[in-house]
């Protein structure tokens, strides 16, 4: 498996400042972002319950970095692997 690239909305980025203060959301949402480069969605671990996401982000991924702060992202293989980061929040944030 190769590296994957990340890239950021600027939702996402918007989203990671309401978060950036709060270490323990950041440390967990590092250690996610390095599973994703290392390899993709099929890197993380099934406690962090990824999958592919129907309705409004259809195609997207999603898994749980804590147990209600969401990361939705882009995943691309071909041509170049690409990660693009998309949501950032809770379930209240980014689903209703």
């Amino acid at each position: 498996m190769g590296k994957y690239k990340l890239t950021f909305s600027s939702k996402f980025k918007k989203d990671f400042k309401k978060h950036q203060y709060n270490p323990k959301e950041v440390s967990a949402l590092m250690d996610i972002l390095g599973l994703l480069t290392d390899g993709g969605a099929q890197a993380i671990p099934d406690k962090f319950k990824a999958h592919k996401l129907l309705g409004n982000y259809k195609g997207l991924w999603e898994c749980h970095v804590l147990p209600d702060l969401l990361l939705i992202w882009d995943q691309e293989d071909v041509p170049f692997k690409e990660i693009h980061l998309i949501r950032l929040g809770t379930h209240s944030q980014l689903f209703y």
